[in-house]
């Protein structure tokens, strides 16, 4: 499992090159409290919490005086605003996903490359990331990682190399300003650039860069060709070739001894900068040291001290030589950076300490939530019970949603979060999907289908029931009356239809027809939309010339007592026209009906004469 491991770690270390520009929110936020509270000497704090941030105002309980405190916003989860961030959490979250649909009863050697697929896609949007960043700062990521490659021997090197070569951009940077002078080879930078190049192992660019100072310098071409010759014949481990690795050492070792024996005879003594970087080639680490300002970090003069010094270093032997190589580029005055530690950490498979040791630095729950979450599905961590309940993966995973659920359109990744989230995920989900705001009906119907696929039934009616309210506070009747229906709450329908019948008796007619004509059974959710229903359909039968039809209808309402008191006259009302007609007349008699028309006559006279005495 050495490659596996590889693939299942290495794609988020260099993530921290991402967050270290953000880090310097959560030093802020505790230098806030530091000096805000220092200041108040004897009065107090008050703060309130909100879904992503916290409202701080100062207090001393004192009702009189003038003013008013000020009120300070402190936010929990700044990077989610970072558009670029927001580029990242949106791409590993289909990854995330995808991870989660790789069956556990699947035999380990099929799991094995879709994990390493995965971890792949996860360093091709982190990559993408790291480059978009650099173009929008104007400047290369400060190098806080390296990526940690467990892999066989030789490989190890090869990676790391193109680490330092996609984080140490601003090599290219000079290159191009270099190139585009005037005169190259008389740039400030010219050296620089080589010296640079041989540190990344780029040989290739390091000769090209280097014939140009040889074409201009006839008397001195030879000890450049010899220079050219070193470079060009130095060993580079080919994983793909039959050379096996002991091959390429002894290999390398000839070539080795032979870039000592130029230096020890001095052929580059005539040219110093061509005498630098031989000793280079043979790994002398205190002529690196002096070029600290090209290698930048101690992880990047580790990697050339290892490609100059021991090319074939084992995954086991990395901590030494990390632990060496920052003990020799850091001051003995500088102390070590939080980053350092979790390398340190991350060189000695330390994994459970590489989490804690980012938890605690970074203020972002990206990378240990990602970074847990393909561990644990490859098996290579041990899980961590918490004394809630949750693993260590579902409590980091969870943490992560959570902060995304504060943004306005973030949040909708962060329900697939909590769905794999077996043992709190849906706890969590039903507390955190109350609190998204509905500010439109298309953002409403989008939290109302989350939560009916997922038979949240109480989240469901509360949804509904707001907008139902929002849109009875607007007039909007028919949009009211929609919500409730899909509220299933009777009451409230209730409530929704006198007001439509009231609008009709002030205006004659009805509003939101589509919806009142095609109500199906839902107007069996209360007897007054019952009577809503049935009776535009009854003045839609009427409207259709339909007289006996609308006649039974009509004198089914009277009898049914479901309309309203103050509507009865309006049904007598209705009912005249309808007796004018002879075939409806003739029904009438012939059923029986007249009884039932002068109840309903007789209860709508005192229903009208108890309303006046009411008004008088």
């Amino acid at each position: 499992y050495f490659m596996l491991k590889h693939d299942a770690i290495t794609f988020l270390a260099c993530f921290l090159n991402i967050l270290h520009h953000h880090m310097s929110l959560m030093a802020s936020v505790l230098t806030f409290f530091g000096t805000y509270c220092v200041g108040l000497k004897q009065k107090h704090v008050g703060f309130e919490w909100g879904p992503g941030d916290i409202l701080v105002y100062e207090t001393n309980f004192k009702l009189q005086g003038p003013g008013f405190p000020f009120v300070h916003v402190v936010r929990k989860d700044e990077d989610i605003y970072s558009p670029i961030l927001r580029k990242l959490f949106n791409e590993s979250h289909h990854i995330f996903v995808g991870l989660q649909n790789i069956k556990d009863d699947m035999p380990s050697k099929n799991k094995k490359p879709q994990f390493v697929s995965v971890s792949k896609n996860y360093r091709s949007v982190i990559r993408a990331c790291m480059e978009e960043l650099q173009q929008v700062a104007g400047m290369c990521l400060s190098c806080y990682c390296v990526i940690l490659f467990f892999v066989e021997a030789g490989i190890l090197l090869l990676h790391l190399l193109d680490w330092v070569r996609l984080h140490k951009a601003d090599v290219d940077e000079k290159v191009r300003e270099v190139l585009q002078s005037e005169s190259p080879t008389h740039h400030h930078a010219y050296w620089e650039v080589v010296i640079s190049f041989v540190l990344q192992g780029r040989m290739d660019e390091a000769r090209q860069i280097l014939m140009k100072q040889a074409n201009l310098q006839p008397a001195s071409r030879p000890i450049y060709q010899l220079m050219d010759s070193l470079l060009q014949k130095m060993p580079i481990f080919n994983p793909g070739s039959t050379q096996t690795l002991t091959e390429f050492d002894v290999k390398w070792r000839h070539w080795h001894e032979e870039c000592d024996r130029y230096l020890q005879d001095n052929s580059f003594a005539s040219n110093r900068h061509l005498e630098t970087i031989c000793k280079i080639l043979v790994g002398d680490e205190d002529t690196m040291l002096e070029h600290k300002e090209l290698l930048g970090t101690w992880y990047h003069f580790l990697v050339s001290r290892l490609l100059f010094f021991h090319p074939t270093v084992k995954p086991s032997e990395l901590h030494y030589y990390a632990q060496s190589s920052m003990d020799m580029f850091l001051d003995s005055r500088s102390a070590p950076e939080p980053l350092d530690s979790i390398l340190l950490a991350a060189f000695e498979f330390d994994l459970h300490q590489v989490i804690k040791d980012c938890s605690i630095a970074l203020n972002n729950w990206w990378f240990v939530a990602h970074l847990t979450d393909l561990l644990d599905h490859c098996k290579l961590l041990q899980s961590h019970n918490l004394h809630f309940g949750s693993n260590l993966r579902e409590f980091l995973v969870l943490e992560y949603a959570s902060g995304l659920f504060s943004h306005h359109s973030l949040w909708q990744l962060a329900v697939d979060y909590f769905d794999h989230c077996p043992e709190f995920g849906r706890v969590y989900l039903e507390l955190q999907i109350e609190r998204v705001p509905l500010e439109t009906e298309r953002k409403a119907l989008k939290v109302l289908r989350i939560c009916e696929q997922r038979q949240m039934n109480e989240q469901v009616r509360s949804i509904c029931k707001i907008m139902a309210k929002r849109a009875l506070s607007n007039n909007r009747l028919g949009s009211a009356l929609s919500w409730s229906i899909r509220a299933k709450d009777a009451a409230f329908a209730t409530l929704i239809s006198e007001r439509f019948l009231q609008d009709y008796c002030t205006r004659g007619s009805f509003s939101d027809l589509d919806l009142i004509d095609n109500l199906g059974p839902a107007m069996l959710l209360s007897d007054r939309l019952t009577f809503l229903g049935k009776y535009r359909e009854f003045h839609r039968l009427y409207g259709e010339m339909r007289f006996t039809e609308a006649a039974k209808l009509l004198l089914s309402l009277m009898t049914a007592k479901i309309a309203p008191r103050s509507f009865w006259m309006t049904l007598l009302t209705d009912a005249l026209p309808l007796l004018e007609q002879k075939e409806v007349n003739t029904y009438v008699h012939n059923a029986e009906l007249q009884r039932p028309i002068y109840n309903c006559f007789s209860h709508g006279t005192n229903t009208v004469e108890h309303t006046a005495e009411e008004e008088v």
